[in-house]
């Protein structure tokens, strides 16, 4: 049997997939929120940037976004091959290599926060 990558790549866009799905619509209602001008108490400045330079906080950021980035990844790869192009290769080396790009960004905005 041949070795394959698809398992690791599909538990990414799922895990991407769920977390995405469930933290989304909470952070469009606090940004629709915030934007018009009425920031919950939780969600100010100081408040947020001691969620982010709480190493848990960090770890929860990293998952979110990393997860959220590998998620994208794969689905623009689905998206690409449904719309016929058929640059299978190409086009998965490209987007995950942007998703594992994003990742060690987001890995190091994280760790300068402080």
């Amino acid at each position: 049997m041949a070795k394959s990558n698809k398992a690791f790549f599909w538990g990414l866009f799922a895990a991407g997939g769920t977390v995405t799905a469930f933290l989304t619509p909470a952070l469009v209602l606090v940004l629709l929120l915030a934007a018009l001008g009425h920031v919950p108490t939780r969600f100010d400045y100081d408040t947020m940037h001691a969620f982010a330079a709480n190493y848990l906080g960090k770890l929860i950021l990293f998952g979110v976004i990393s997860l959220s980035l590998w998620h994208c990844a794969h689905r623009l790869r689905c998206v690409l091959h449904d719309f016929g192009l058929r640059i299978d290769t190409a086009a998965a080396w490209v987007l995950y290599l942007a998703a594992a790009a994003g990742t060690a960004a987001t890995a190091w905005v994280l760790l300068l926060i402080c």
